[in-house]
């Protein structure tokens, strides 16, 4: 029960800082703006690190295959590409379309056992479920 509402928590906080981070590209541009998400980020991160952890932070780099380092490097577009099309699209449009997007990824990951995680076994329910998915974001979008 706890992850559903931690998951619905991420998804709110998701939007928000999308709406948040378009914002602050109008008075700057994109990449000042992606920066400025990711300085602070790291802030953030650093400053609860120190009050709850304290770990050896360098253990990260104990991590295989190296690759697994780049989820920064992934989160730097992310910002791009939310930023962008929430200018484009709208909050609510762009959501959907993000969401359905990390669906389908995730759903392709786990079918697959890509970057190590466990195979799944194909489900017709999923498939499914993120037809209907899509169907939503045209019916939303439908003028």
């Amino acid at each position: 029960m706890i992850g559903i509402f931690i998951a619905l928590i991420s998804g709110a906080l998701m939007s928000i800082q999308g709406v948040f981070n378009t914002e602050v590209t109008k008075a700057s541009s994109v990449w000042a703006s992606a920066s400025w998400v990711q300085f602070s980020a790291l802030g953030t991160c650093l400053v609860v690190w120190a009050v709850k952890e304290r770990e050896n932070l360098l253990h990260v780099f104990q991590v295989s295959p190296k690759y697994m380092l780049l989820g920064g490097v992934i989160g730097a577009f992310i910002t791009f590409t939310v930023i962008k099309s929430m200018e484009s699209l709208g909050p609510a449009k762009a959501a959907m379309l993000i969401v359905i997007s990390q669906l389908i990824v995730a759903y392709l990951i786990e079918l697959f056992g890509i970057f190590g995680m466990e195979k799944a076994d194909f489900s017709w329910r999923k498939v499914i479920g993120m037809g209907i998915a899509i169907a939503g974001v045209v019916l939303f979008k439908w003028e």
